[in-house]
């Protein structure tokens, strides 16, 4: 259970605003963590914050473990993900990141209290920019979210598009967020190093701008 004290902090710092600020019509399919994928369905919604191609349903490989490296002003952060557990996520995450979505932008949200995330992937840098598409959640009642965790911002369920989080300490979340990623601890340390300044309490709940410059150079796959 998550402290009350900590509800909005969670729901302000995790949300990938939509749009329309409404999350409906989620997809009519998707696969939970840790099973094959059935369907992967990527319902266009909204306009994409870059010019992007929605991934496509029929290339999608659901085994194997895959790695990438977000390299960042302080450093690289390398993220190894696992396709059998969330193989509609990582899809999504690859075919951005292969057509250069994430490539020269700014990570736009830090929290600092109470959970502790960064949060990236938005072009716009406000919160509110996407793909111009959205998938169905690859959660399971157990999903944690320790130190070095990767997973996906929301605007409620179903409704996935390129905004993630990288958990810098162990943070209490309910397990609403699909993880799909798993930093190592020398990638952690960039990430600490990002958040070691805080950030400006520009939002309402308590959640700002990184004060430290937290930026998304290139996104690229590790051989």
């Amino acid at each position: 259970m998550i402290p009350v004290s900590l509800a909005v902090v969670v729901v302000g710092a995790l949300a990938a605003c939509s749009p329309q600020n409404t999350a409906t019509n989620a997809p009519t399919s998707g696969s939970t963590a840790g099973g094959a994928a059935s369907a992967c369905t990527y319902e266009p919604f909204g306009e994409p914050a870059k010019a992007v191609d929605p991934p496509s349903p029929n290339e999608v490989q659901t085994s194997g473990e895959v790695s990438w490296t977000i390299t960042t002003n302080e450093g690289p952060v390398n993220i190894t993900m696992d396709r059998a557990k969330t193989p509609c996520t990582i899809h999504s995450f690859e075919s951005l990141a292969k057509q250069g979505f994430y490539d020269d932008t700014d990570c736009h949200r830090l929290v600092d209290s109470g959970i502790f995330v960064l949060q990236c992937g938005d072009p716009t840098g406000t919160g509110r920019g996407g793909p111009g598409y959205r998938f169905a959640d690859e959660t399971d009642s157990g999903m944690k979210y320790p130190a070095g965790t990767v997973a996906m911002a929301n605007s409620g369920r179903d409704t996935n598009g390129s905004q993630f989080f990288l958990v810098y300490a162990e943070s209490q979340l309910p397990p609403a967020y699909t993880v799909f990623g798993r930093m190592d601890p020398e990638s952690l340390d960039v990430v600490g190093r990002i958040a070691a300044e805080g950030q400006d309490g520009r939002n309402s709940d308590g959640s700002g701008k990184p004060n430290n410059y937290a930026h998304i150079v290139e996104v690229k796959q590790r051989a």
